[in-house]
């Protein structure tokens, strides 16, 4: 077992036990009030752990952005008629996670605490700030409202206590939406050892989920409704099983705009892939490739992509050199995006034809069964795709999924071609979709007017958080220093 110092002798504290993971949520999710114990802003933990800090500190040379709406300009297509179709970039560096969020087109551009068009729930992943605040207000009162509620006060980047408690410093799951995701899960995780609990604490943010709305009464005894962080985990793990869940709620994320099938997104279901994988089977933790052994035995708290450090991360375990594996890698990379462009190809096609099929006078009796055929073939789709490192986590399973995902788009593409011609429309070919800005002209979407108002947000409001949060307490000054501010749009 290696030695982890601040991570050594983890356990789950006052979680360890399904019935306590139970009694936690209980006392949580009806609205707790109170001062919070969680050390939220991260300079807080660097007198105490100097070295920690400072690796932590180095994921800010993971600044890159790489725009994967150019790159993929299926994509655009794709997610017609919801925020990812605006932009959409490879995930950066931990530092980077809040700033990120903030710079996102897709977050919009709010000029209050009441307008945009995203909830509380989309701060969940990005800051230790979101648990300090259920903390204070109650988990249902955090989800309530527009995400522009919380600007000023959800302000430190991920870090210390997202992962360790703020007394014990022990590892610990620090979001109770987790909890309740593996207590309703169809795994027993009523006993779980240093390894498990080295990939759960990462498993609070890379996994799928989706805001459930509900309804509670406030203090003042006034109803209102929260968009609870939940994860689909009741079924199981896998695609299907997720599906299942989603297909049995009647949810949707959005009706695309161009085919108007009922779409679901899938986040970033890492852990879900991991657990399908020879990794999870052979007992590897998240942290030992991605936190690997320093040269003096403590964990590397740089959080990174094992490809940039395959000497501590992968040749510990793997009898080979540096490049043979980065070679076979490569192979698997290659071989799941091959798979990924076919899926992308078919899939995009399918709903610019279902768009011409509604055109020409299609019925939604005629039509509903492509629009199933649509909606689980690009769950199917993303489910593979969102989880970046899903050909390293899981490649058999990652490239079964990009397999029926291009197997329904075929499908629905056959049932559209006689639906086509069923109203006249022979031999019909989609229009040009190559490049970014000609799929986001297909989608509706207008760049130029989202760019704008997001610089006159970062101008006004975003600078007005940050100075709110200094002023209170909340952000250390320093808390910044040293981080670019890249973004794919210009500014």
């Amino acid at each position: 077992m290696k030695k982890y110092a601040l991570l050594l002798g983890v356990s789950l504290i006052a979680l360890m036990a399904l019935g306590m993971f139970s009694s936690a949520i209980g006392d949580s999710h009806g609205g707790t009030k109170g001062k919070s114990a969680v050390k939220a802003k991260n300079e807080d933990w660097k007198a105490e752990f100097p070295d920690y800090y400072e690796s932590w500190r180095g994921t800010s040379k993971s600044d890159e952005i790489v725009d994967m709406l150019k790159k993929n300009p299926q994509m655009v297509i794709l997610w017609a008629g919801y925020g990812f179709a605006k932009d959409y970039n490879k995930a950066r560096g931990h530092m980077y996670g809040l700033v990120s969020n903030v710079n996102s087109l897709r977050t919009g551009a709010p000029t209050g605490p009441t307008d945009g068009p995203m909830p509380t729930a989309c701060w969940t992943c990005k800051s230790p700030d979101v648990q300090r605040v259920i903390d204070e207000d109650g988990e249902n009162e955090y989800f309530t409202g527009k995400w522009a509620r919380l600007g000023d006060q959800i302000v430190n980047t991920i870090g210390c206590a997202d992962c360790h408690d703020s007394e014990s410093y022990e590892l610990t799951i620090s979001r109770d939406y987790l909890a309740r995701g593996l207590e309703a899960s169809p795994v027993d995780y009523s006993k779980v050892d240093d390894t498990q609990m080295h990939s759960l604490v990462c498993a609070g943010c890379h996994v799928e989920y989706y805001f459930k709305a509900t309804e509670y009464k406030d203090t003042a005894g006034a109803d209102q409704k929260a968009m609870v962080v939940t994860l689909p985990w009741s079924e199981g793990f896998l695609a299907e099983e997720a599906e299942a869940y989603y297909d049995g709620i009647d949810f949707a994320d959005w009706t695309h705009s161009i085919s108007k099938a009922p779409m679901l997104k899938a986040q970033h279901p890492d852990y879900e892939l991991y657990t399908t994988g020879l990794h999870f089977k052979r007992g590897v933790s998240c942290a030992d490739c991605h936190m690997p052994e320093t040269a003096d035995g403590e964990a590397d708290h740089a959080v990174s992509n094992p490809m940039t450090n395959i000497k501590n991360s992968c040749l510990n375990c793997h009898d080979a050199t540096e490049e043979e594996l980065k070679a076979t890698l490569e192979t698997k990379y290659n071989r799941r995006e091959q798979l990924n462009q076919m899926a992308m190809n078919t899939l995009a096609t399918a709903h610019l034809e279902a768009g011409k099929a509604w055109e020409a006078g299609a019925t939604e009796a005629e039509m509903a069964e492509v629009l199933q055929l649509l909606r689980s073939g690009q769950w199917f789709w993303d489910y593979a795709i969102a989880s970046h490192g899903g050909y390293i986590h899981a490649p058999e399973e990652s490239l079964r999924v990009l397999g029926v995902a291009i197997n329904k788009g075929s499908d629905a593409r056959i049932k559209l071609a006689g639906i086509l011609a069923k109203h006249g429309v022979m031999n019909y070919e989609a229009p040009d979709y190559s490049t970014k800005e000609k799929a986001q002209a297909l989608a509706g979407v207008d760049l130029e007017k989202e760019i704008k108002a997001k610089i006159q947000f970062r101008n006004t409001l975003f600078k007005e958080w940050t100075e709110s949060a200094i002023k209170n307490g909340y952000l250390d000054p320093d808390a910044r220093k040293g981080m670019t501010d890249n973004t794919s749009y210009p500014k």
